[in-house]
């Protein structure tokens, strides 16, 4: 009998040790919240004159399609709770019916909703169709076929590429000790930049014009739940609501003011490259600016003696900026950089936050000085 209890103790000692290191986790998540309060507070108000921003997310699923029985009113309500402009839905496609033809489209509860697929091809290359003739490669990484591809943008983060890295056990116990008070920033403790991703965009950018988008790929379909007999659900837990998934990462669209916020003013600017990402649940990224010569990012700018490039940021951080794939300049601690260009190139910006442990924070698109 002491053996037994003897060996009990020891599990419970061994259980309780083992524990220590997600409260630690969970104390720097608190670190972390704390820290983003003080940064908001250092924020000052951008604009760019001309255009107006508007926030989203791409890639998201609905109960069309299969792989998640998300529903129409569920995503609505979260775009709103959000306060996103517009949600780019990609259902995945199916044999007997137009999934994008059915899926939400228009204006819902003051939210504008793009209908669009997410299409594989017989080599296994996913893309994402969209309206306006815009295709976007989708898990760049895997991506095979990159000459003969149509494409016009790189989805050059994906929140569930982020996620397969990710050591079950590990977000197991850490759900179990933050997902009450930490929800979005859990995601914090895994994030990390989309090297491989990137590296793939730069190399197609070497080609020509292309868009990066980041990719919410929500699905709310991770989770444990009892539901009766007509699908209501009696217990559960929800990890991926999309709620949460909509608060990780979003783009941020820049369209011209006097022009209505619709599908084509939208897919115009998306095509064109007048937008960012930003992982808005560290800090919202409103107001980043990343221009040369009174020209957008996405531009194209013809090289002059006095050609500059401008990048400002809503809060101090490391600002990095990259010529051809390459990083060419850097500085940390600050929030605006102004330097002159003296060659050709594909330039873009990247946006650091060394007081939230260095994370990435906004990816720009690129300016191409010709």
């Amino acid at each position: 009998m002491r053996s037994k209890k003897f060996i009990l103790l020891v599990i419970f000692i061994v259980l309780l040790l083992s524990q220590i290191p997600f409260a630690y986790r969970r104390y720097k998540l608190r670190r972390l919240n704390a820290a983003i309060q003080q940064l908001q507070s250092q924020r000052t108000q951008q604009q760019i004159n001309g255009f107006t921003e508007y926030k989203g997310v791409v890639h998201v699923h609905s109960f069309l399609g299969g792989h998640s029985s998300g529903t129409f009113a569920e995503i609505i309500s979260a775009a709103q709770a959000n306060q996103l402009q517009f949600v780019i839905m990609t259902e995945h496609t199916e044999k007997d019916f137009d999934t994008a033809a059915m899926t939400l489209q228009g204006v819902h509860g003051g939210v504008l909703f793009i209908n669009g697929n997410e299409v594989s091809a017989e080599n296994g290359d996913r893309s994402l169709v969209l309206p306006g003739d815009v295709s976007i490669a989708a898990y760049p990484e895997e991506f095979k076929n990159w000459d003969a591809a149509r494409i016009n943008g790189v989805e050059v983060y994906n929140v569930f590429t982020n996620a397969r890295r990710i050591n079950p056990v590990v977000a197991f116990f850490d759900v179990l000790w933050s997902q009450r008070s930490y929800p979005d920033l859990i995601f914090a403790l895994y994030l990390q930049r989309p090297d491989e991703s990137l590296k793939k965009w730069d190399q197609a950018l070497t080609r020509a014009r292309s868009t990066a988008t980041a990719g919410n790929d929500a699905h709310a379909n991770i989770g444990v739940s009892l539901k009766d007999s007509s699908g209501k659900t009696l217990l559960g837990i929800q990890l991926d609501p999309y709620a949460t998934s909509f608060r990780l990462v979003r783009l941020h669209v820049l369209i011209e003011q006097g022009k209505t916020l619709d599908a084509t003013s939208l897919m115009e600017a998306v095509r064109a490259g007048h937008c960012f990402i930003g992982f808005d649940f560290l800090d919202d990224t409103s107001g980043f600016v990343f221009e040369a010569d009174g020209k957008l990012q996405g531009d194209e700018v013809a090289l002059k003696p006095e050609t500059r490039l401008r990048v400002r940021s809503p809060v101090p951080g490391r600002i990095v900026i990259f010529k051809d794939g390459a990083i060419w300049n850097e500085e940390s601690g600050i929030g605006t950089k102004e330097i002159a260009i003296t060659e050709r190139g594909v330039y873009r910006a990247e946006v650091y936050l060394p007081q939230l442990g260095n994370l990435p924070w906004i990816i720009s698109n690129p300016i191409y000085v010709r």
